[in-house]
């Protein structure tokens, strides 16, 4: 597990970054190349993700419909779970 803080507290975000790294590495061929950042702006805490360059577009999904699948199970779990809203962004 790749976990890198940026300004965030790793207890405020936990559960979302498991679900968020589990369902990553379960779409991509590299799963040893899947990266989640914690960075916090202004109040709000964005997990940003980062797969190996081959990988992006399993994680994107036809129309982003897979990406917006993992948006919505991680913002529920965060809200849920961690009490905390997030925002998820996929990187190259």
């Amino acid at each position: 597990m790749s976990l890198e803080l940026d300004g965030a507290s790793a207890s405020t975000v936990t559960n979302a970054t498991a679900v968020l790294e589990y369902l990553t590495r379960q779409l991509v061929d590299n799963p040893d190349a899947v990266g989640v950042e914690v960075a916090e702006d202004r109040g709000k805490t964005t997990l940003n993700v980062r797969v190996a360059p081959g990988d992006l577009g399993r994680v994107i999904g036809k129309r982003g419909r897979t990406a917006n699948a993992i948006r919505t199970v991680v913002r529920s779990t965060a809200a849920v779970r961690d009490g905390v809203e997030v925002d998820v962004e996929f990187l190259d």
